[in-house]
């Protein structure tokens, strides 16, 4: 197994982790994800550790905070083993302070969240979106404290635009507080917005990504081709809700490149989708999901080999879009306006 240092800190994570998005199934949106409980949870965590992964990664609002007990009892005994990673600030109840990146939520929410894994510390705490109706200065000073009291180790952000992220920054440096050292992200060979802003400022800023839905939201496992819908699998049982919306040509021009390459590596589609996602700058870990062992099994298939350059090449042509203003009329400033990766 690879390890990468987290972003400016000096914690290093293994490349996967396990994304336990899938262990709960509580209502009918985790449903569709999976209902993976804790007998079977158990049985992947020793899965992953026996391959040196033993990073993984959670959230309060996942299946209602299920997916944080099921985490808590398959690691039970081996903490001393394990990286966590969770999130706060979507509604985790009715009440009105029952959300958002307060003090007043954040604090209850940590506790709430280290009753149910069944620990005393959260590694790395992310901030699951920006809350721009609670002072900056109020939400890094609540981090900072469950820092310094030893309840959290580092802290991320997640879904949070450029200038979320940078005034962020910019407020923990003024005032001495704990800094943002990951962004947890959306990125895959059919989504590649990340590039635009939040990889040139993750460079600069020394803040490392951590992938969520790699696999372009259940789109690339190779179930999906021209000509073929999906019969199994997430999206087939609903699971691209709440997904973005990928044009079909689109898709299956991406989709084709990639058996391409698989062809050619004698390798999965998932796994060059994988594969193509460890080459990229900031990425120093990438979250994969399972609902089973074979699945997990499959995304191990990723590690200890690399693409070509000329496979990654076709791949960042075949996936190339043009971007929003500004950022397509800034690639032609390149010469005084670097960019980290090819458009």
């Amino acid at each position: 197994m690879e390890y990468r240092q987290l972003g400016r800190s000096g914690l290093k994570v293994p490349l996967l982790s396990f994304g336990t998005g899938t262990f709960g199934g509580s209502n009918e949106f985790f449903q569709r994800w999976g209902q993976v409980q804790a007998n079977e949870a158990t049985r992947m965590v020793d899965l992953c550790l026996d391959h040196e992964i033993n990073f993984f990664d959670t959230a309060d609002i996942y299946s209602e905070g299920a997916s944080e007990e099921i985490l808590g009892k398959a690691i039970k005994g081996r903490r001393d083993k394990v990286i966590i990673s969770t999130k706060a600030t979507f509604s985790a109840g009715k009440g009105p302070n029952d959300q958002g990146s307060s003090r007043y939520h954040l604090v209850r929410a940590c506790e709430a969240s280290l009753k149910r894994l069944g620990t005393d510390h959260i590694d790395l705490y992310f901030m699951h979106g920006f809350d721009a109706l609670t002072p900056v200065e109020e939400t890094l000073r609540a981090l900072d404290d469950l820092v310094s009291s030893g309840k959290i180790g580092y802290i991320g952000a997640s879904n949070f635009s450029g200038w979320h992220l940078m005034k962020s920054l910019a407020t923990s440096e003024k005032y001495g507080l704990a800094r943002y050292v990951a962004y947890q992200g959306y990125y895959s060979l059919i989504g590649r917005d990340y590039e635009w802003e939040l990889m040139p400022l993750g460079l600069d800023q020394g803040v490392a990504l951590m992938v969520w839905s790699p696999l372009g939201w259940g789109r690339l496992t190779g179930k999906i081709r021209r000509g073929q819908a999906a019969k199994s699998g997430r999206i087939a049982a609903g699971g691209a809700a709440g997904g973005p919306i990928v044009n079909d040509e689109y898709l299956y021009t991406v989709v084709d490149a990639l058996d391409a390459v698989a062809k050619n590596t004698g390798k999965t589609i998932p796994q060059v989708a994988l594969n193509w996602l460890m080459q990229r700058p900031t990425v120093a870990n990438i979250v994969v999901g399972a609902r089973d062992e074979a699945q997990m099994k499959q995304n191990l298939g990723a590690l200890g080999w690399n693409l070509s350059k000329e496979d990654v090449a076709y791949l960042d042509k075949a996936s190339q879009q043009t971007p929003v203003y500004p950022y397509w009329h800034q690639m032609g400033f390149d010469e005084r306006n670097p960019k980290p990766t090819t458009w």
